[in-house]
């Protein structure tokens, strides 16, 4: 019975020692604190032995570095996408929750970094060419630019937006609240009041006082990168769903930045602010729709074109890891395969399970052009 016993209990302690110690040659890693990392993250086991499997063939002197370095798991959701279209699971349901979760700790790490979470406390420290809305009482919102910030005072550009001024109307002396959005940061909100008028280079500005209490609002949720992708915009249904792909070439416009759940696009003509759009664009080959509400409008008079803020709609889980796909640049080109062939045949991603229904996730339909 011994004999028995210890047959059984040598090859636990290899395993053990595997996961203590880490692969032969290696220097001495233990698996167990990479997959108490991995737990931590909300990875199941079978996704967590994926990611243990990508560390090793990428020989990554710090496996647990997926969980917190940008670039190593940049590396691995490329490779999953990759493997994934290889075998033709990209549009099961167990892959796409995978990648869903693999973006949700992507976008964690993210935020992490010093320049989301530093924030600032003084006007003095707001950039020149920042967007600002100026809410003036009694008479309504504004839009304008900064387009000078010194010590003493910050120059706007004369605000537009609000209904035409009376004659007797004097900004000298107005108090103001102002908000605006700093890129990758949060919104802001404070007071101030116009020191004068002033002309630059025979514009007319507004000098305004500077104030040291910004109080800092809602902090970004999503991650959002520039981007410039041609696209077709359209005027939906009411009852049409958000992610229709049309076969007839919409308006014409470009979308200067993406998020999963807002954008903001360029077009010809003006918007007005709580239109209904849809905008179709390709991604990666595949064509997408996504549907929302322009929840601001910027008209450029000389060019003619305006800037459309457009909150989306919520999206389906696939056309959601599309989009992300492309705000982190993680899909692979197709000089990736050696560098992303990091499974052996016997080691084929597979999230398939007996016991589950086998749902797919639906294609996104292409269309002609």
């Amino acid at each position: 019975m011994w004999f028995y016993l210890l047959l059984l209990f040598v090859p636990l302690l290899g395993v053990l020692a595997f996961f203590i110690a880490g692969p032969k040659g290696k220097n001495p890693y233990s698996w167990v604190q990479f997959y108490a990392k991995g737990k931590d993250a909300g990875f199941l086991l079978k996704e967590i032995d994926l990611l243990r499997k990508i560390s090793v063939r990428a020989e990554l002197e710090d496996p647990s570095s997926l969980f917190w370095s940008v670039k190593q798991l940049d590396l691995c959701i490329r490779a999953i996408i990759r493997k994934s279209r290889l075998t033709g699971d990209e549009k099961t349901l167990e892959t796409q929750d995978f990648l869903s979760k693999l973006y949700e700790y992507r976008k964690k790490i993210e935020f992490e970094q010093p320049k989301y979470k530093k924030g600032i406390t003084s006007s003095r420290f707001i950039a020149e060419g920042q967007r600002i809305r100026i809410l003036v009482d009694t008479v309504g919102l504004f839009e304008t630019t900064v387009l000078r910030n010194t010590d003493r005072f910050i120059s706007i550009g004369k605000p537009f937006g609000a209904p035409q001024l009376p004659p007797s109307f004097d900004w000298k002396g107005r108090r103001l609240a102002i908000y605006f959005w700093r890129a990758n940061d949060a919104g802001y909100v404070f007071d101030s009041f116009v020191l004068g008028e002033a002309s630059m280079r025979s514009d007319a500005i507004l000098q305004l006082a500077h104030s040291d209490s910004l109080f800092r609002t809602q902090k970004r949720r999503s991650v959002r990168t520039k981007k410039r992708i041609s696209a077709f915009l359209y005027l939906p249904e009411i009852d049409e769903y958000p992610e229709k792909v049309e076969s007839d070439p919409g308006m014409r416009c470009i979308i200067e930045d993406i998020s999963e759940d807002g954008c903001a696009l360029t077009i010809g003509g003006k918007a007005a602010v709580g239109l209904r759009v849809k905008m179709q664009l390709e991604i990666n080959g595949e064509t997408i729709a996504m549907s929302g509400v322009v929840k601001s409008s910027e008209y450029e008079e000389d060019t003619k074109r305006s800037l459309l803020h457009v909150e989306l709609v919520p999206l389906s889980l696939a056309a959601r890891n599309l989009i992300l796909s492309e705000v982190f640049s993680v899909n692979p080109d197709d000089d990736l395969e050696a560098a992303f062939s990091v499974f052996d045949e016997e080691e084929n991603m597979d999230f398939s399970n007996p016991d589950a229904s086998g749902d797919e996730i639906e294609p996104v339909p292409k269309t002609g052009g």
